[in-house]
């Protein structure tokens, strides 16, 4: 799609990818961090609660990133890290409030 593709349209996409078990957003949970976009690919930080996150909800998260970037025609390069503790107890409220379960 390239230059038809704005900064916007990568958060609108990236705004719309749910948690496999919480009934959010990544981006609600502040999960999704750092979006930014040159134009052909979206750079973003996952910010996980902790970084011991069993490899397949990580990667499960990553992958629905992708594929709703693909959908309009960007790449994505992923950064991970471990949420600050104000960071994870906004998570942790937001999961009991909205846990859905796998």
């Amino acid at each position: 799609m390239g230059g038809n593709v704005s900064l916007e349209d990568v958060q609108e996409a990236v705004g719309k990818v749910m948690h496999p078990a919480i009934n959010s957003t990544l981006l609600d949970l502040g999960i999704v961090k750092d979006i930014d976009f040159d134009g052909i690919n979206a750079s973003l930080t996952l910010a996980l609660p902790a970084l011991n996150i069993p490899p397949a909800i990580t990667n499960y998260m990553i992958d629905s990133l992708t594929e709703a970037l693909q959908e309009i025609g960007v790449g994505i390069n992923v950064n991970t890290r471990e949420m600050d503790d104000e960071e994870r107890q906004r998570f942790f409220s937001l999961e009991q409030q909205n846990w859905k379960g796998l």
